[in-house]
């Protein structure tokens, strides 16, 4: 298989498995079956848990590098819990709290 093909193959698999993915809600909660609780708590408590995982992710390196990467990383992640207390839009959020990140490692 030439390097094109296996390449065409790999996204053509990623792209039905993502589709399968999105599309499995739809199906198996068709019609009136209503979700089970223990989903309806995990759509509750998930978003916020995975959030509190990629803070941690994102300061693990602070303490070893506080002035390079510490201090940006920490005023980032409060530049997007502001900015989305603010606005309520995790896009702008994102946006905001990566071109802080970004800026801040230039200037330092």
């Amino acid at each position: 298989m030439t390097g094109t093909v296996y390449f065409l193959v790999a996204i053509a698999v990623s792209a039905v498995i993502t589709f399968g993915l999105r599309a499995l809600p739809f199906v198996l909660f068709r019609g009136g079956r209503s979700m089970p609780d223990w989903m309806k708590r995990l759509g509750q408590i998930l978003p916020s848990a995975i959030m509190a995982v990629l803070i941690v992710y994102c300061l693990k390196g602070a303490k070893s590098d506080l002035i390079g990467t510490g201090i940006p990383g920490i005023i980032a992640v409060l530049v997007v819990a502001v900015s989305y207390k603010w606005k309520h839009n995790t896009f702008i959020s994102i946006i905001a709290g990566t071109a802080v990140y970004m800026v801040m490692l230039r200037v330092i």
